[in-house]
């Protein structure tokens, strides 16, 4: 019975603490106006943009979002890239922004584009690369990142 109490309060605890994660794509933010002020910032900082594309029903996508808050990840991206988080919904908002990208989102998500500070597309995945990033699990992702360089044309 303690055994039972005490997996029930853990399983509690980690709910909560889930819950309480901030969601970690915005939803009613402008994206449009974010990918703006990513590209200048790609332009100001000589870096590339990336849009990652995600919603916040996604546990890949959440899975995906916690990878790039660790130190061995974050240190790869920041070293290259302004990247900018853009919602998605259920496939049916901000496609205005995903478009011009071509059908980066159309095999899953989450999905990324990298871009030029001058908005000329450089990498997508458009075919789902990380549609199953918790599938790929830390040290998956991690890969797939530290090569992403060598796809863009940016040293690592």
């Amino acid at each position: 019975m303690k055994q039972l109490i005490s997996f029930i309060a853990a399983f509690t605890l980690g709910i909560a603490a889930f819950a309480s994660d901030p969601a970690p794509y915005d939803e009613s933010a402008d994206a449009q106006a974010q990918v703006k002020q990513a590209l200048a910032r790609a332009k100001a900082e000589n870096k590339q943009a990336m849009i990652v594309f995600g919603a916040n029903w996604c546990g890949d996508c959440k899975m995906l979002d916690g990878e790039f808050k660790k130190p061995a990840l974050k240190s790869v991206l920041d070293a290259s890239y302004v990247i900018v988080k853009v919602d998605v919904g259920r496939f049916n908002k901000n496609l205005d922004v995903v478009k011009p990208y071509g059908e980066v989102i159309k095999k899953g998500i989450p999905s990324i584009v990298v871009a030029t500070a001058d908005n000329q597309l450089v990498y997508a995945t458009n075919g789902g690369e990380l549609a199953d990033a918790r599938k790929m699990g830390e040290s998956g992702v991690l890969a797939f990142f530290q090569q992403l360089p060598a796809k863009t044309g940016r040293k690592s």
